[in-house]
C-alpha cells in the first residue's frame, strides 16, 4: 500500500476484547461470553470479505492466557476446537484459507490435529486469509525467530543479523503487514500481539465489546481508517506529492 490516504485495508487484525465483562453485564458465567464471542467470529469474517478485506488476524488465546481459571482455559479450549471441526466446511466452500499462528504445540493433541485438518482442507482458498493466533506471543515469536536465524546461521556475526532475516522466522513471514489494528473493549494497548508487526499500523480501540461487534462498528473503524494518513516516516508534503 502507497504511504498515502487509504481507501480499503488489505490486512485487519483484530484484539477480541470484552467477552467476560459482556457476560458480567448480563449476570452470565465468562464461559458464555466466550462462547458468544466465537459465534461472532462468523459474521466479522462475512463483514470482511463483504468490504473487499483479503487477510484477517484474530487473537484468540495468547501465551499470557494460560494462567487464567482452568476453567476458563479448558472452555477456551472446547470453543477453539468446536470452531476448527464447526467452521471448516464452511470456510472451504466459501475460499477462506486459515492458518493458525502460535506455537500449537502446547494444545491437546486432538487440538493440533484439527489445525492441521482446517489448514489442509482450506489451503488452496484465496477469496480471504483467516490467521487466527492462538498460544500466540509477540515477544516469543521474536525470540524465536532469532534464535531460528541463528541456528541457519552458526558462527554469524551479529551485524550479519538485519529485519529481513527476523522477518523470515516469523508466523507471518509471508503476510502483509496489518493495515488496520483493532482492539474492542475500551482497553488500548497490545498486549503481546503482534510486536513487530504492528510497527506502521493504524490502532484503532473501541468501547464496544466483542460480542457486539456488528457491521455498523467495523464500518465505523474503516471509515476512521480512510482518514489516516500513512506516511511510514516520511512528511504530509512526501507523501502527497
Amino acid at each position: 500500500m502507497s504511504p498515502q490516504r487509504p481507501i480499503t485495508p488489505q490486512h485487519v487484525a483484530f484484539i477480541m476484547d470484552g467477552n467476560g465483562r459482556w457476560a458480567k453485564q448480563r449476570l452470565l458465567p465468562r464461559a458464555a461470553g466466550h462462547a458468544k464471542g466465537a459465534s461472532q467470529v462468523r459474521k466479522v469474517i462475512e463483514n470482511c470479505v463483504a468490504r473487499g478485506i483479503s487477510h484477517v488476524t484474530l487473537y484468540a488465546f495468547s501465551t499470557e492466557n494460560w494462567a487464567r481459571p482452568s476453567d476458563e482455559v479448558s472452555a477456551l479450549m472446547g470453543l477453539f476446537l468446536k470452531y476448527l471441526r464447526g467452521e471448516v466446511a464452511d470456510m472451504r466452500e466459501n475460499g477462506i484459507r486459515l492458518r493458525v499462528l502460535g506455537d500449537i504445540s502446547a494444545f491437546s493433541t486432538e487440538i493440533q490435529a484439527a489445525v492441521r485438518d482446517a489448514e489442509e482442507s482450506t489451503a488452496h482458498n484465496s477469496r480471504l486469509s483467516l490467521h487466527v493466533a492462538a498460544n500466540y506471543g509477540g515477544r516469543n515469536e521474536l525470540l524465536g525467530a532469532m534464535k531460528a536465524w541463528m541456528k541457519a546461521n552458526p558462527g554469524a556475526p551479529p551485524e550479519a543479523l538485519d529485519a529481513a532475516g527476523i522477518e523470515a522466522y516469523l508466523y507471518t513471514k509471508d503476510l502483509p503487514a496489518p493495515d488496520l489494528l483493532i482492539r474492542t473493549g475500551g482497553e488500548c494497548r497490545l498486549s503481546n500481539f503482534l510486536l513487530w508487526q504492528t510497527a506502521y499500523t493504524e490502532l484503532y480501540f473501541t468501547d464496544a465489546l466483542w460480542p457486539d461487534f456488528d457491521a455498523a462498528a467495523l464500518d465505523k473503524a474503516l471509515i476512521w481508517f480512510k482518514g489516516r494518513e500513512r506516511r511510514f516516516g516520511k512528511t504530509s508534503e512526501q507523501v502527497q506529492l
